[in-house]
């Protein structure tokens, strides 16, 4: 027996619109903003606390055991002004609800990284 032929039949392609999302520029201007304030607020607190540290560090000589003791004081002390930012820029005047995770968590990171980079050079002269 003869098999019928297949016939394909050509389907039309689907038609696939982009449309993007609503872009709201004062909305992102204001998140920028604030991002920003906050950052060079980090900053200025970084260096503050690079140079507490650093001169409670400097304070107990190198042979004793009380250098590691002040270290890990200097430490806590970088992790609490750390905690702190938010709250004193909420204080200041900035929107704490605006903040996106990403950003305050690279914020976090920038100061942890200027407090030890003061401390060191404070503890150096």
């Amino acid at each position: 027996m003869a098999k019928k032929k297949r016939r394909i039949i050509e389907e039309a392609p689907e038609e696939y619109e982009f449309t993007p999302t609503e872009f709201n520029e004062r909305e992102f201007i204001l998140k920028e903003t604030y991002s920003s304030k906050v950052f060079f607020l980090a900053m200025g607190m970084a260096i503050v606390v690079g140079i507490f540290t650093g001169i409670l560090i400097k304070v107990e000589p190198l042979e004793t055991n009380g250098f590691y003791a002040m270290s890990i004081v200097a430490t806590i002390i970088s992790f609490a002004g750390m905690f702190l930012i938010k709250k004193v820029a909420g204080k200041l005047g900035l929107h704490p609800e605006l903040f996106e995770v990403k950003s305050l968590a690279g914020t976090y990171l920038m100061y942890l990284a200027m407090a030890l980079a003061v401390c060191i050079i404070v503890v150096q002269f």
